[in-house]
């Protein structure tokens, strides 16, 4: 089919200051009305502050295309890269976790001269929770002496592959290049290195994503603005299902429904869009102001939640253990709200029980723990004294969520537990956990109208000391 499009969203990820920005710039030949720091604070600043959109396409290469297309040569379609640069800066991690929910594959940008630091670490977490594909770009080899540069590259490089290691994205692919060559006072003239092999590297790595224009439309609003003459536009990423001009769409946080005027990609006009598109929506007699970030859907198809079931893994990297009643910054989609948690796990009997991914059996009874359970969450004074073997933590655990504000989000949605208020000059990992919402309870009464349906118990014993013992015997007793 001629003409066709393939989108791929690219999460350019890093530590502040690692040339993220510069790198999106050099890679795009489109930029969004949201893209490369246009907003005076951020120019001001010299920073990324909030999430930035712009694209390249490339013909769609050969063993993307399906069937006899394969052959049919550039005309076959276009293999479209929208980048989602995301902040850097440690107190905007609640943004970078926004952006990386809606990425297909990411690019973790390390500045070559410094190597892993804090926040590359957060966003290799991030990566590992959000996507299944990464490349590594080693970004200012300009900066190194020429001389020793491809032995500082080498170098680099065996870190990386080691830090990779354990996780998800061992073998992943490792690129020097140069984005902005001099810095960001060097002439436009300067031409940037290594930006053709990066784009090579990223069609290689590119496959298509799964995209299902069927059921609800869900999209991800992260800007929101007004054309005189023309309306408010709202620009995001579509999370599921599709649209279509003249549709009504619902921005469920506001109880505010609009219809579609006019849609754009990328400053084309286009009349329907589908999952993993990036659109921007134009309606009228609506105020910006009102939306900073936040969700538009099918009419009625969100609903706001008080607390939320969810099936929880710890990020193995936070340190410390995950108390029942403590409070967390609770992520879900692109807000972030504090919630207290209540973890509880299957029976010890049902420890190795196959998780079950995608719901929750409200008709099993489950054991409440006083704190997640892992390897880590025992002393080992506490390990020699039990009696249990070792591999005694359950498959699957979950936990109670009580937000301290209603949140509006679909089911089965990302959710990332935090402890943003740690000091972000501290060198440690503030992700605790994530997990997928199972159910999430509408009611404000919760607590009377549905957590009775929920089976927690606690396991009580007493300790005591026997003073004294009568023993009557008998000839029986012998």
């Amino acid at each position: 089919m001629a003409g066709r499009r393939v989108n791929v969203n690219v999460g350019v990820l890093g530590h502040i200051d690692s040339g993220k920005t510069a790198l999106a710039r050099a890679l795009s030949t489109t930029a969004s009305t949201a893209a490369f720091d246009k907003q005076p604070q951020s120019r001001e600043r010299g920073i990324t502050l909030d999430l930035g959109f712009s694209c390249f396409s490339v013909p769609l290469p050969a063993r993307l295309r399906p069937g006899p297309e394969a052959g049919a040569g550039a005309g076959a379609g276009q293999l479209q890269f929208t980048l989602v640069d995301c902040p850097g800066h440690a107190s905007l991690i609640r943004t970078i976790i926004g952006g990386a929910q809606i990425i297909d594959l990411m690019m973790l940008v390390i500045d070559v001269t410094k190597g892993m630091q804090t926040q590359s670490a957060e966003c290799l977490v991030i990566g590992q929770i959000a996507c299944q594909k990464l490349i590594v770009v080693l970004n200012k080899i300009d900066l190194l002496a020429e001389e020793k540069r491809q032995a500082a590259i080498d170098k680099m490089t065996k870190k990386m592959q080691k830090t990779l290691e354990n996780t998800k994205f061992r073998g992943s692919p490792i690129i020097p290049v140069a984005a902005k060559p001099g810095g960001p006072e060097a002439p436009e003239t300067e031409t940037p290195q290594g930006i053709s092999e990066l784009i090579e590297l990223l069609k290689s790595q590119a496959s298509i994503p799964t995209r299902d224009p069927s059921g609800s439309f869900l999209m991800a609003v992260d800007h929101c603005f007004s054309i005189k003459g023309q309306g408010t536009v709202m620009t995001g990423t579509i999370l599921s299902g599709s649209v279509n001009l003249g549709d009504s769409v619902e921005i469920p946080a506001l109880k505010v429904v609009k219809k579609v005027k006019s849609m754009q990609m990328f400053h084309t006009p286009v009349t329907s869009a589908m999952q993993g598109d990036r659109l921007g929506i134009c309606v009228t007699q609506f105020d910006p102001k009102l939306l900073e970030r936040g969700l538009a859907c099918t009419p009625e198809s969100l609903h706001t939640i008080h607390a939320a079931i969810v099936s929880v893994k710890k990020i193995p990297y936070f340190r410390g253990a995950l108390q029942t009643k403590a409070k967390f910054h609770i992520t879900v989609g692109h807000e972030t709200v504090m919630g207290r948690v209540m973890f509880f796990s299957p029976a010890p009997d049902q420890f190795d029980c196959e998780p079950l991914e995608e719901t929750f059996d409200f008709g099993k009874e489950y054991l409440y723990q006083e704190q997640y359970l892992s390897k880590d969450s025992t002393t080992a004074e506490e390990d020699k004294k039990s009696d249990q073997p070792v591999e005694k933590w359950p498959k699957q655990q979950w936990a109670l969520l009580e937000f301290e504000k209603p949140v509006t989000c679909p089911k089965l949605c990302l959710v990332i537990g935090s402890k943003l208020d740690t000091d972000i000059h501290a060198n440690t990992c503030r992700l605790a956990f994530h997990g997928k919402m199972l159910q999430g309870l509408e009611d404000k009464n919760y607590t009377e109208t549905f957590l009775p349906k929920l089976k927690v118990y606690k396991l009580k014993h007493k300790e005591g000391l026997v003073e004294r013992m009568d023993l009557t015997l008998t000839p029986r007793s012998f």
